[in-house]
């Protein structure tokens, strides 16, 4: 997956609270394993009218939200089901990182595993940075993962903590598979002892 270092963009403001997976990306978005495509269908229920046209006040469907890459939200974001859609909908459409008092802690991983940072602060904090947001294209946010910072427009930082072994794998584009075969040489070192030792198991 890609990595995360930095990250400076526009932020979209979605104040709203208990946003599922559901309504992040629909159930019928669910027939294909593509992680690609699925932008369009990001919050489609509320970001298009039943004959497909846009709604043209919808956060996403109005300049300059529209190449947002972070997402301000509402709190218990991501909750519901567990479909890795959701993440990937976020990913094609180009938001790479999530800031919320409370995401939920399967979306949470599902993130972490596709290369989407989520920063959770209180809700002093989150509020700072949704009226920031709110700015549009002039409430620009600089995020630096490996100092654990986010910057704001009018210069003050904020401090986050996540998951250390989350941060290394975040830092370094590591995904399940890249871990795994991080320890290839182990892997095949194991498999040669069990052929000499149980060759009946490769027969």
């Amino acid at each position: 997956m890609e990595k995360f270092t930095k990250l400076t963009g526009v932020a979209v403001p979605f104040p709203m609270i208990n946003i599922d997976t559901d309504k992040i990306i629909p159930s019928r978005w669910l027939k294909t394993i593509k992680r690609t495509g699925l932008g369009v269908g990001l919050f489609e229920s509320v970001r298009y009218n039943d004959d497909g046209s846009e709604v043209p006040d919808f956060i996403l469907n109005r300049p300059p939200y529209r190449d947002a890459k972070i997402l301000v939200a509402g709190a218990n974001f991501g909750c519901g089901s567990s479909r890795e859609h959701a993440i990937w909908a976020l990913l094609d459409f180009g938001i790479r990182c999530v800031i919320a008092t409370e995401v939920a802690d399967i979306f949470a991983t599902n993130a972490a595993k596709n290369g989407i940072l989520i920063v959770k602060l209180p809700q002093g904090e989150v509020d700072k940075l949704m009226a920031d947001a709110e700015l549009g294209e002039n409430g620009r946010l600089a995020i630096d993962l490996e100092a654990g910072e986010i910057s704001r427009p009018d210069g003050e930082t904020i401090a986050f903590e996540i998951d250390p072994f989350v941060k290394h794998c975040l830092l370094n584009g590591l995904d399940d598979i890249a871990l795994t075969l991080a320890k290839v040489d182990a892997i095949e070192c194991f498999e040669d002892q069990q052929k000499a030792s149980q060759p009946w198991l490769y027969a």
